[in-house]
This record gives structure tokens, C-alpha cells and sequence, in this order.
């Protein structure tokens, strides 16, 4: 039996000992642990930024010629960049404070309120309208837990106080 050639010299390449195929790196460890550098560009973005230098003021202007000809495509950049995105506006009315479940129906006739006086938009409140939603479960998953372990408590007394068979044990029936 004859091995299959390995050296260069006799036209394959080598292929180096422990490299191990589709996964060089040990699992969890890069080629490069310490990463790019901060601030590091690609040369690609810099060449383009060399090569737009010079010519940005006469592209912006093409643009905005573009945009009042009629072109949507620049009339859109230029937009773009004159009006940031629209994000969420703060919202200032009077919420009455929740303290326990019965307490949602006044801060939803407040919320419901604001909304017919024009004070906030329907998203608006059903954004504030989830937000108390949420404050309800908060609210109900506290007061069944205080149940439970109220319920929990009563129930280890009671067996504990309950005589079992013949007046031992913890007042369960044994039946052979």
C-alpha cells in the first residue's frame, strides 16, 4: 500500500498537522481575540471618502436641484436629511396612582379621558392603556402569591392539629 503524497515537490500542497477542516479556531476563540481596532475603516470607505472629498458641496447641490425638479429619490434624501425620524413624543396628563386592582378603572377613565380631549393620540393610549395592563398582572400575580401562601399556612395548621389513625400522625386515613 503507498501513501498519497504529501510535499510540494511532488505537486500537492502540504497541508499543515492539527489544522482541522471547517473549524481552524478552537470553538469560542477567533483568528483575531483582540478584534478591529476602534475606529478602524474599511479601505474601501475611506478610498470613497478621498474620492468624494472635494465634491461635496457640488453633490449636494446636484441633490437638492434633483429634489426640486421633482426626482422622489432625492427628494427623499434630502428630506431624510433635513427631518430626523419621528419617535415617540413624552406624554404629560394625570394618571391616578394604582395601588391595587380595583384601582384600574379610574386610571383607564383618565387615559380613555386625555384621549377624547385630544391630549394624547389613540396609539398613544393604547401604548399607556398596555403599560397599565401590565401593572394589573404585576398587581394580580402578588396578590395570588400572598393567597397562596396565606391558603399554604392554613392548610400545614390544619394538619398539624388534626389527630390521624388511633390519635397519631398527621389526620391522613391509612387503608391497608
Amino acid at each position: 500500500m503507498t501513501e498519497a503524497p504529501t510535499s510540494t515537490t511532488e505537486g500537492l500542497i502540504a497541508i499543515p498537522p492539527g489544522r482541522v477542516r471547517g473549524r481552524p479556531f478552537p470553538k469560542g476563540q477567533s483568528g483575531n481575540p483582540t478584534g478591529r481596532r476602534i475606529g478602524c475603516r474599511n479601505k474601501t470607505t475611506i478610498a470613497a471618502a478621498a474620492l468624494l472629498a472635494g465634491q461635496a458641496e457640488a453633490l449636494t447641490q446636484t441633490a437638492v436641484e434633483l429634489a426640486l425638479l421633482g426626482d422622489p429619490t432625492a427628494l427623499r434624501l434630502c428630506l431624510e436629511r433635513i427631518l430626523p425620524p419621528c419617535r415617540d413624543r413624552m406624554v404629560k396628563f394625570a394618571l391616578p396612582p394604582i395601588e391595587s386592582a380595583a384601582d384600574i378603572a379610574a386610571a383607564m377613565k383618565g387615559v380613555t379621558s386625555a384621549l377624547a380631549g385630544g391630549v394624547i393620540s389613540p396609539g398613544e393610549a393604547a401604548t399607556i392603556a398596555a403599560v397599565v395592563d401590565t401593572f394589573v398582572r404585576a398587581i394580580e400575580t402578588s396578590d395570588f402569591e400572598r393567597r397562596l401562601k396565606l391558603l399554604e399556612a392554613d392548610c400545614a395548621e390544619r394538619e398539624a392539629a388534626a389527630p390521624g389513625m388511633n390519635g397519631v400522625g398527621l389526620g391522613r386515613y391509612y387503608n391497608p
